[in-house]
């Protein structure tokens, strides 16, 4: 009797091409005249780059979304936002369980691979707090924003901008519609210098790029009374790299009148730290980005490619990654042998695949930047500004993207679609499976430094 042949689709196989179908579900939405405040169809490209950089939680535009998109379109854009932060497979399989459908050993893999989960027992539990988690969060968002809002508008427009920005704000997905009151891709401009907007902001940014595993963790505490590994690095590394972005942006910005310097002290504190953290993922800001100075540029641009957390919203080669890169630098000056964080030593293979992460990050984001280049009259610092923001779906612009061609944006969106899948998942995805190595060759010597 024949064997039945296996599926030829492997969990990191549905997930990349999941990502792909919904990208191409929003393009033929938005591309529909409804979906235009005008009533005109969107150019193909541009519908293609709005509904990938929406799917993909990026927040790079190449059309005002408050000013060109109804509300058709403007409800669409939200919905991919909202499928894409959580994650198509997390969405199927709360329908599935809303109809009593068994859930599968396969579509347990699945959900392992798209939440970056160390084990498959405990998912079920682990994706319904992650919809409990998720909606909290933004019903919370929605009605601070709201009431701030509604100061400023009809309290019908407040409760639809409170819970539009909540959403795409946790998400990570860096879309607003302030273009329709204050001016095209203006963002939170006008909300620079009130406390209330930037602390509801950067916490919506932060518990979205955190992490759901991290954020469970978290509530856990008070009945386990421990944190895993995991919680405790990226909570160390966001404090960290959040307080140093902000201090370097306080003294770069601090003597330019285009964004912080006509700010008092309290006001540039607010905007340095909201850049910080808003860099790493969330994709909105407060100052105009491309009248920064250069270092600061620079510096968005290495908060940008670190990025948030794995298994969050958020992309980049991810913090927990960035630390094992310091962990072996630490290491191997100090002459040790192995990497360790609170008194736990990480597996080699934990170290490899951060290393592997981190390279083809890296070539894939040069070597698309260099491609830019030859394409663009442009300079290299704003296009490698434009390549980081769309790898590391962070969203945040030189206001370059608009004006690129259409070579160039479909570049892009296909950056954005590797930054959010991630260059080894789609490496898993279409490579077959390695055996196992029966036979060990002898170790060899290589002069190093």
């Amino acid at each position: 009797m024949p064997k039945p042949k296996k599926s030829l689709l492997s969990p990191a196989k549905v997930l990349t091409l999941g990502f792909a179908l919904m990208i191409m579900i929003g393009t033929f939405l938005l591309s529909l005249a409804p979906a235009s405040v005008e009533g005109r169809k969107l150019d193909l490209i541009d519908a293609f780059f709005t509904a990938t950089s929406a799917t993909c939680v990026t927040g790079l535009t190449v059309v005002d979304t408050g000013t060109h998109f109804s509300l058709f379109g403007q409800i669409v854009i939200l919905l991919l936002v909202q499928i894409g932060g959580l994650g198509f497979t997390t969405i199927g399989t709360l329908i599935l369980l809303a109809f009593n459908r068994r859930i599968s050993l396969r579509d347990r893999l699945l959900l392992q691979e798209a939440l970056n989960y160390h084990q498959i027992g405990g998912l079920m539990q682990l994706i319904l707090r992650v919809l409990a988690y998720s909606l909290t969060i933004e019903a919370v968002g929605a009605l601070l924003l709201a009431a701030r809002f509604s100061y400023d508008m009809p309290v019908g427009q407040a409760a639809y901008y409170g819970i539009f920005h909540s959403i795409s704000i946790f998400n990570n997905g860096g879309f607003d519609l302030f273009g329709k009151i204050h001016g095209p891709f203006s963002g939170l401009a006008e909300y620079a210098s009130d406390p209330f907007v930037n602390i509801v902001v950067m916490i919506l940014i932060f518990l979205g790029g955190i992490g759901f595993i991290v954020i469970s963790d978290l509530l856990g505490y008070r009945r386990t009374r421990r944190l895993a590994l995991h919680t405790k690095v990226v909570l160390t590394m966001s404090a960290i790299l959040t307080v140093v972005g902000a201090l370097l942006l306080l003294i770069n910005e601090a003597g330019n009148p285009d964004t912080m310097g006509t700010m008092n002290w309290m006001d540039r504190v607010y905007a340095s730290l909201f850049h910080s953290v808003s860099s790493r993922s969330g994709g909105v800001s407060t100052v105009t980005i491309a009248n920064m100075e250069q270092s600061s540029q620079f510096l968005l641009i290495l908060l940008m490619f670190i990025g948030a957390a794995p298994g969050s919203t958020g992309g980049g080669i991810k913090v927990t990654v960035f630390a094992i890169l310091l962990g072996a630098m630490y290491t191997m000056i100090r002459g040790k042998e192995d990497i360790v964080f609170f008194r736990q030593r990480l597996s080699k293979g934990s170290i490899i695949k951060a290393i592997t992460q981190t390279w083809l990050a890296t070539f894939l984001v040069v070597f698309v930047a260099m491609t830019l280049s030859a394409l663009e009259d442009r300079s290299f610092l704003a296009l490698l500004f434009e390549t980081t923001s769309a790898f590391a779906t962070a969203g945040l612009s030189l206001d370059l993207t608009p004006r690129l061609t259409d070579i160039s944006k479909v570049i892009l969106c296909i950056v954005m679609f590797l930054g959010r899948i991630g260059p080894l998942t789609l490496a898993y995805a279409f490579t077959s499976k390695s055996k196992k190595e029966l036979l060990k060759y002898p170790e060899g010597k290589i002069i190093i430094g």
